[in-house]
C-alpha cells in the first residue's frame, strides 16, 4: 500500500453476493493483510447462500435481499441501493451476485464487478461460473482469464479496470481451467478496488487509466 493511501480513511464496501462468498473472503482478507484499505460496511445475498454466513462468521453484517420479494428488478435494485445508501458506501462491488441489477446515477462509476474471462470475449447474459470456462474449452481458446470492469446497466458492458490471463491448456476441463482464473481474480480484484481506494481510476468514456499516486 502507497504511503499516499495509508493516511486515506478506508473506503466503505457494501458486497453483492449470491453464492460461497470465497470473492468476499479473498477482499477480506486482503483488508486484513494491510494491502486493501477498505472496510466491509455490508454484504447482502440476493438469497440465503452460504456467502451470508461466511459474512456473519466474519464478523460482517450481513442480510438477504432476494429479488422474489419484488414485483421486478427496478424495484429490487431501490430496495439493495437504499441500503447501500444508509451504509454510506463509497463502492458496491459485486462478487458472484447473479441478479439483475440496475446502477442509479449516484452509483454510477461506484460498482465493481470480475468477470471470468477476458472481456468482450465470452461475457453477456448466461455467462457465469462455469458456463463461460466450458465455452471457452469448446471453443479450443488458447488463453482465458478474468476482468475486473466498473458496471453499468447492460451486462459485463462497463468500463475495463484491469484484465490477467491465463493460458488453456491441453488437458483442461472446466474445474481445473476455473482454479487457474480465480487465482487470477483473487490477485487483480483487490488491487483495482484499491486503486480506486487511492483515487487513481479515471475514467474517460469507456476506457480507465490508472494515474499516479497522489500525494496527500
Amino acid at each position: 500500500m502507497s504511503s499516499s493511501s495509508e493516511s486515506r480513511p478506508p473506503i466503505k464496501l457494501v458486497v453483492l453476493l449470491s453464492g460461497g462468498g470465497t470473492t468476499m473472503v479473498n477482499l477480506q482478507q486482503s483488508i486484513q493483510d494491510g494491502t486493501l484499505n477498505a472496510r466491509i460496511a455490508a454484504v447482502v445475498g440476493s438469497r440465503s447462500c452460504l456467502g451470508v454466513e461466511r459474512a456473519e462468521e466474519l464478523g460482517l453484517k450481513a442480510c438477504v435481499i432476494s429479488p422474489r420479494q419484488f414485483s421486478g428488478p427496478e424495484e429490487f435494485s431501490e430496495s439493495v441501493f437504499e441500503l447501500v445508501r444508509a451504509h454510506q458506501a463509497d463502492l458496491v462491488v459485486l462478487a458472484g451476485f447473479l441478479s439483475r441489477l440496475i446502477i442509479p446515477d449516484d452509483y454510477s462509476g461506484r460498482v465493481m464487478n470480475v468477470h471470468p474471462s477476458l472481456i468482450p470475449a465470452f461475457c453477456g447474459q448466461g455467462m457465469y461460473g462455469h458456463h463461460v470456462h466450458e465455452a471457452v474449452i469448446a471453443r479450443g481458446c488458447k488463453v482465458s482469464g478474468c476482468t475486473v470492469h466498473f458496471c453499468d446497466n447492460e451486462y459485463d458492458h462497463g468500463p475495463i479496470i484491469l484484465q490477467e490471463a491465463v493460458p488453456v491448456l491441453d488437458d483442461d476441463d472446466g474445474d481445473s481451467l476455473a482454479e487457474r482464473v480465480v487465482a487470477a481474480e483473487r490477485r487483480i480484484y483487490p488491487q483495482a478496488v484499491q486503486l480506486f481506494s487511492e483515487g487513481r481510476l479515471k475514467v474517460r468514456g469507456r476506457r480507465v487509466s490508472i494515474e499516479e499516486s497522489i500525494a496527500d
